[in-house]
């Protein structure tokens, strides 16, 4: 599957709130949050698509704005270290949670221009009051393909829902970079993994071992 399939679908929550949160709107189900905000960022592509493409800095801003106040990047990087997390300390944690999300955003708000008026389709959603932890599930609609999963996987924050992994095509993108960064630790450390994702962010590359791809596989 073309990778703007996936992009446009999990992008929104591709970019999270880092260790200073961003104040969110007022509360909306989980389901709602993932309708809403993917019209938006659909809307904004739309209209200002040669704007963005003439200026990256202009599409990034777009993503802190849209994007921000709905992920926890801070969840998410411990679960993509596991361990690793664990024997790190705060400044270690605090760089690579700044650096893994910075190579994000770039991958994905660039692929994200690649949008060509997929439809994304809401799925049933199901979850009790109660619940802390829910699952949004949607689908990007291929005509003549068959139609590719995204799910979202959401936690009760205070003051709202976040979200701590998207899953395309079966693949966890947490799942896909734990496998991927700790060969990396084991091979050179943590800090040569930071600083590998640093030389990265500073040169203005995006990751080619990004989740997009691989789903046109499954793996």
């Amino acid at each position: 599957m073309k990778r703007a399939l996936m992009v446009l679908s999990c992008l929104w929550l591709s970019f999270g709130a880092v260790a200073a949160e961003t104040t969110a709107p007022p509360a909306q189900s989980p389901d709602q949050l993932v309708k809403t905000v993917s019209n938006r960022i659909i809307e904004l592509i739309k209209a200002n698509r040669d704007v963005y493409e003439r200026d990256h800095q202009k599409l990034y801003a777009m993503v802190d704005k849209e994007v921000l106040p709905y992920f926890d990047f801070r969840v998410m990087s411990r679960a993509v270290l596991g361990r690793y997390w664990r024997e790190a300390n705060e400044e270690q944690r605090e760089r690579f949670v700044k650096e893994f999300r910075d190579l994000l955003v770039r991958t994905y708000a660039t692929a994200l221009l690649k949008y060509n008026n997929e439809e994304i389709r809401l799925l049933p959603f199901r979850a009790n009051p109660d619940d802390k932890q829910v699952l949004v599930r949607t689908e990007v609609v291929q005509p003549g393909g068959q139609n590719v999963p995204i799910n979202y996987s959401f936690y009760r924050s205070n003051p709202g829902w976040k979200v701590y992994d998207v899953s395309v095509g079966g693949v966890s993108l947490v799942t896909n970079y734990q496998t991927t960064y700790a060969e990396k630790i084991r091979a050179q450390g943590l800090d040569a993994l930071i600083a590998s994702l640093s030389d990265a962010n500073r040169r203005g590359q995006v990751d080619p071992n990004a989740i997009g791809p691989k789903a046109s596989g499954g793996k």
